[in-house]
């Protein structure tokens, strides 16, 4: 692999301060579009989107996304370099911010295409797709990994393995602080699981300095996010921001001074997106989905759900559902 890289434009390391993660099936631009308006700041990811998907599928729908998103991310996974440089080409002339290559994900479709988590055993290959990647843009070229994958288990693996992404460019390394099985445990126990240990995220912080490292797993709270950045540049967040997403807006307090909107007015700022997208033929309950926790843990929670998981799959509902389901909460008060 060759060792020229081209200059880029220098990397503000805050930007990567506080993230959410790429998470297939949940992050879509509808998703986005709501976090956005919990997280003015937070640094937004796509789910994971395939090189082969856009290049040889040509569904350049899949980049679809809406101004108001930005900072936002396009996740891609594959290992041929030739064809992820087009597809970063594709993501960066969409607009998006970063370019991120997934090297984490431990399903079994994403390994028969061999990429994902098991690209952790082949760093001259990442590195040379990372390069690739690298010369096709001018935006960050990043990778999400996990600290190891089955038996490779030492922390000189995931040490060699950062080493080699500093080699081909790489300047913002994103680290899920679990190793994945590749066989043995579902896409859904490989996030349970394995132990997290974010010592070792952090030993890797310290023997990089110079390199962005931002910790991923298992953290819920305002706390834990503190807690973490006084040992690495930047937190992602994931099934918490998705299950409990008033939690961005009370990180978003903690970090930024922002003020901590009401949920219902975070629903109101949703409704013309929401009535512009009913208009465009999206039906309700690919939007609403993403608004269940909300009211996590609040007064009138399951009465919100209840009435937007019931209502949203109907032919012809609409924005008066959400006026119905934010009045549950409301009476429960």
């Amino acid at each position: 692999m060759s060792t020229s890289i081209a200059p880029k434009p220098p990397l503000h390391p805050h930007d990567w301060r506080l993230t959410v993660a790429p998470m297939m099936d949940w992050t879509d631009r509808h998703c986005r579009y709501f976090h956005r308006l919990l997280s003015p700041h937070a640094r937004l990811y796509t789910e994971m989107v395939t090189s082969a998907a856009l290049v040889r599928g040509k569904q350049l729908r899949l980049l679809e996304h809406s101004q108001q998103e930005h900072p936002v991310a396009l996740q891609l996974g594959g290992s041929e370099p030739a064809e992820l440089a087009i597809a970063a080409r594709y993501g960066a002339e969409a607009g998006y911010d970063e370019i991120n290559l997934n090297v984490g994900c431990p399903s079994d479709r994403v390994q028969s295409g061999r990429f994902g988590a098991c690209l952790m055993r082949e760093p001259a290959l990442v590195g040379d797709c990372v390069k690739a990647m690298r010369d096709a843009v001018d935006v960050p070229v990043t990778v999400k990994c996990r600290i190891g994958v089955d038996d490779q288990d030492d922390y000189a693996d995931l040490q060699h393995f950062t080493e080699t992404m500093l080699g081909a460019g790489v300047q913002v390394l994103v680290v899920h602080a679990r190793k994945a099985w590749l066989q043995g445990l579902s896409p859904k126990e490989n996030r349970e699981i394995p132990p997290l240990d974010y010592e070792r995220v952090y030993q890797l912080k310290r023997e990089f300095p110079g390199l962005v490292v931002v910790i991923n797993g298992g953290i819920t709270s305002v706390e834990q996010v503190q807690a973490h950045l006084a040992q690495v540049d930047g937190v992602m967040l994931g099934r918490a921001a998705y299950h409990d997403p008033y939690v961005l807006a009370r990180v978003e307090a903690a970090l930024y001074g922002e003020p901590m909107p009401e949920r219902e007015d975070v629903l109101l700022r949703m409704r013309p997106y929401i009535e512009a997208e009913l208009a465009r033929g999206t039906a309700l309950k690919h939007i609403s989905r993403h608004l269940l926790g909300l009211y996590q843990g609040e007064p009138g929670a399951r009465c919100f759900r209840r009435r937007l998981s019931e209502g949203a799959h109907l032919p012809g509902a609409d924005w008066s559902l959400i006026e119905q389901a934010v009045a549950q909460p409301r009476i429960a008060a």
